[in-house]
């Protein structure tokens, strides 16, 4: 199923943007993951759009085909929460739910929090925030400014050919089959004259020098105030604190998926659209519940 695609301005960066399905359907928005594009939501997105939904994915600054940060800009989460913002407006979504993915599920948490206008569903997929921080703010700022130096600097290598990328891949998804590579490892890519490159800011290499604060994150997540599912995979990722997470959120159920990991979407695209069509159906459809 091909996507209609368009470069949206939000922010002032130009955000590259996917659509499927009929312009007067329920919007379903979907925002990835650190290191991931919307593009792989594809599969995700056919399931939804033969369930009737319009389904919009976007690539998050630095990430895909959006555009990089330039010089003195970085990437933290309140630029991704006014990118979000601004995509919303920019694309006169007045009434829609939102699914986030791992990164993209903390971003869209803040956003919920913050900005709900329009927002009346929201699905977190592992994306209840990483680890509050436990190291010293100092030792932070001093490891963030010498590593943005140094990737501001470093010359990035190209990589010859698919093999290479897909073997690169397979560090971080040791999971990852034959097939999914040669369906997924495409759209994680840029290519240029000199070989093919993974198509995100080596910025976001480094770590950013704002501890993540718990007591901070809870009251974007007490603020929430539409229905939120968690969804979790059987062997994905789950904070030490999980539940204390959850239950800041005065509407939250949760979910698992069965025999996947963290990238359920990659894994699993049609239980995974199963259980955000059921979540957001009650709401984002009422007439069907009435």
């Amino acid at each position: 199923m091909n996507a209609r695609e368009q470069m949206v301005l939000a922010n002032g960066l130009e955000h590259h943007v996917m659509e499927w399905g009929l312009p007067s359907h329920p919007v379903i928005l979907l925002a990835h993951g650190w290191a991931d594009c919307g593009a792989s939501f594809t599969e995700v997105a056919a399931e939804l759009v033969q369930q009737g939904y319009r389904v919009i994915a976007f690539d998050w600054r630095g990430f895909g085909r959006t555009e990089w940060v330039s010089g003195g800009g970085y990437y933290h989460f309140p630029d991704y929460v006014l990118d979000l913002d601004e995509l919303v407006h920019a694309l006169s979504l007045t009434r829609y739910a939102l699914v986030g993915h791992s990164m993209g599920g903390t971003a869209s948490a803040m956003f919920a929090g913050s900005r709900p206008s329009g927002l009346v569903s929201l699905v977190l997929a592992e994306g209840l925030g990483p680890p509050a921080a436990a190291d010293g703010y100092d030792r932070r700022l001093r490891e963030w400014i010498d590593g943005v130096r140094a990737n501001r600097t470093k010359p990035i290598k190209p990589m010859p050919n698919l093999e290479e990328a897909i073997k690169r891949l397979r560090v971080q998804h040791s999971d990852l089959s034959d097939a999914m590579a040669a369906r997924i490892v495409p759209r994680l890519l840029r290519e240029d004259g000199s070989g093919l490159y993974f198509a995100f800011d080596p910025l976001h290499r480094t770590r950013s020098p704002m501890p993540f604060r718990l007591d901070l994150f809870s009251d974007v997540l007490k603020a929430i105030a539409v229905p939120v599912l968690i969804v979790s995979g059987e062997t994905g990722y789950r904070n030490a604190d999980h539940e204390q997470r959850v239950g800041w959120i005065s509407d939250a159920r949760e979910a698992s998926i069965p025999g996947v990991g963290h990238m359920m979407h990659w894994h699993a695209p049609t239980a995974f659209a199963e259980l955000i069509a059921a979540h957001v159906r009650p709401v984002l459809c009422p007439e069907e519940h009435s």
